[in-house]
């Protein structure tokens, strides 16, 4: 997978061809450690899709452009009791609010995907975390957007989960973790680790 950098973005031109254009597009300059391209892109799919120029984008399969974006997620272990337990949110807001999620954003200039869940979690849920190890990256394209997410095992060090910004929070068992409406790539990442959740 390519990912490219949006250098500049200026008005494609019109030519002798106005005419057959359905709608006004632009012309991108794209940036990769590989190469450099220009690319036409109706307007209408970058401001959908936030596309600006510093912003990173990729091509799908099928020949679509979509904004990359680069997240952490943190599976918080529970191995306190009996029952091996791990927590998940729903998130609060857009488009799929309601839907459940492992807890953590995105990762900012300078930051690593370790120090960035840190900073994430603390916003978030007040707490303070230790990061372990990685379990998986799951690539996954959303209609408007390809998701790269990072995810940690993870455990509370100090203090206690409180919920900020998510709508409802819930520790899960291995028998309990298919009782909520997974987020799509969450999903990808609830089949990666039901093998080694302990019951």
């Amino acid at each position: 997978m390519e990912i490219y950098t949006v250098k500049q973005i200026t008005e494609a031109e019109y030519g002798c061809e106005e005419t057959e254009r359905k709608e006004p597009a632009a012309l991108l300059k794209l940036v990769s450690d590989n190469e450099e391209k220009y690319v036409e892109v109706p307007e209408s799919v970058l401001e959908k899709q936030g596309i600006k120029e510093g912003k990173n984008v990729i091509f799908t399969s099928d020949g679509n452009i979509l904004k990359y974006v680069r997240v952490v997620a943190a599976v918080i272990r529970d191995k306190s009791e009996e029952e091996d337990k791990i927590f998940a949110t729903a998130r609060g807001y857009g488009e799929f609010k309601g839907w459940w999620e492992f807890p953590g954003g995105k990762i900012e200039k300078g930051e690593t995907p370790q120090e960035a869940l840190v900073r994430e979690i603390r916003e978030e849920l007040t707490a303070t975390i230790k990061v372990n190890d990685l379990i998986y990256t799951i690539e996954y394209d959303y209609p408007d957007f390809h998701l790269s997410m990072d995810c940690f095992w993870a455990e509370v060090t100090e203090g206690r989960l409180v919920l900020k910004e998510a709508e409802a929070a819930k520790w899960l068992t291995k028998k309990e973790i298919d009782s909520v409406k997974w987020l799509p790539a969450d999903l990808e990442l609830v089949e990666k680790i039901k093998g080694t959740i302990i019951i």
